[in-house]
């Protein structure tokens, strides 16, 4: 009986050292979560500082501020809008534009560009001056394309800070402030970058492909070169020359003249009145006033260097043909080279290869020859 009591003691024991082992362990496992926790917390909220951090310098995204510090004492904001039978709108962007001028406190002005519009745009313009005189309009006598009347308002412009955008609200005036901060951050240029679109498929899809070859071509990495709302330093407006179709190029044409090129993201609002005023041919006209912002700005001083290239690329190939047609004449005697069509494709080569060379030395002398007293430079400061 007492060997069965002894027995039963043990077990007892090892029972109450078995529960004491386990609420050990689990007190360890508890610990180490907590530790765990407690690291992943630290953690998550050193990365939230340092995201947040960047997210307040970055000029991609909103930073709050307070607005009325904005603008830097003595700056005049200037915004210029082309205006293509946009009546419908205008009346509301201008309640908009006053808004956020207010709240800036501010001195501003905003000049219309109407671009031949045949609605009554000008009548619904000509009514905000008489409530506003900050409010003006140039009118053009017919419809010459934004790009002229970009160029228009810049000359107009008397603002430190310029502000473009279009009229038909589907840029948002209330994205200037922070346009207007990072430029007195230390930018040249602000474009717009609409990351979500409200616009049909093919628009949407044909601008992501016009943006990357631009991107490419042009060396600066932008998103949305033709977004409508940018800001700019007077400086850049008074030293770029646009005409044709080249608004669409503005960033790339800053970037490549010397100037500090930045993006901001934007809100993309739908259409609100009225249709799209731009067609298919906008896509053709895009790619050729590539070529011309290329040509222009890399090779307008040194033609030679582009058509040189490309003459000696074609006379190369066409010299490399015959040589390797001669060398099978050499062991082929049968084969005779006038029966060869590749034989005419060598020499067609080296022809247009030499026309080539020959018209970039013709440009080079009509260049040297003509060019003006003064450099196409622009000086940033002086002492």
């Amino acid at each position: 009986m007492s060997e069965n009591i002894s027995v039963i003691d043990e077990i007892n024991e090892l029972v109450r050292n078995t529960e004491e082992s386990l609420k050990q362990n689990n007190n360890k496992t508890k610990e180490r979560f907590k530790d765990q926790k407690s690291t992943k917390r630290r953690k998550f909220s050193k990365k939230y500082s340092d995201n947040r951090k960047n997210f307040d310098k970055n000029p991609f995204y909103k930073s709050n501020g307070d607005i009325k510090k904005v603008v830097q004492s003595g700056q005049l904001i200037s915004v210029v809008i082309p205006v293509y039978n946009e009546e419908e709108s205008i009346k509301e962007l201008s309640f908009l534009l006053k808004s956020v001028f207010d709240s800036l406190n501010h001195d501003y002005e905003v000049i219309f560009i109407d671009d031949g519009s045949n609605d009554r745009s000008y009548e619904k313009i000509t009514e905000i001056h008489g409530k506003n005189n900050k409010f003006h309009c140039i009118k053009f006598r017919k419809n010459f394309g934004k790009s002229a009347a970009l160029s228009a308002g810049f000359k107009a412009a008397k603002g430190d800070i310029v502000i473009t955008m279009d009229a038909d609200l589907q840029d948002n005036p209330n994205e200037i402030p922070e346009f207007i901060k990072i430029i007195n951050s230390g930018y040249d240029l602000v474009s717009g970058w609409k990351k979500v679109r409200y616009d049909p498929f093919i628009k949407k899809h044909t601008s992501r492909i016009f943006n990357y070859f631009t991107s490419k071509v042009s060396g600066i990495r932008l998103h949305d070169f033709n977004c409508g709302i940018k800001a700019y330093r007077a400086e850049v407006i008074k030293s770029i020359k646009i005409y044709g179709e080249l608004h669409r190029y503005i960033p790339a044409l800053a970037y490549l003249a010397g100037f500090r090129v930045t993006e901001k993201i934007v809100k993309h609002q739908a259409r609100k009145y009225g249709v799209t005023k731009f067609g298919a041919n906008r896509f053709f006209n895009g790619f050729f006033d590539l070529l011309t912002v290329i040509f222009t700005t890399k090779f307008i001083k040194k033609p030679l260097h582009l058509f040189g290239t490309l003459g000696m690329l074609f006379s190369m190939s066409g010299f490399l043909i015959t040589i390797a047609l001669f060398a099978v004449k050499t062991f082929f005697k049968y084969i005779p080279l006038s029966s060869t069509p590749i034989f005419y494709v060598g020499i067609l080569l080296i022809i247009v290869g030499v026309q080539f060379f020959g018209t970039g030395l013709l440009a080079e002398m009509i260049t040297r020859s003509s060019s003006q007293d003064e450099e196409d430079s622009i000086i940033e400061k002086s002492i």
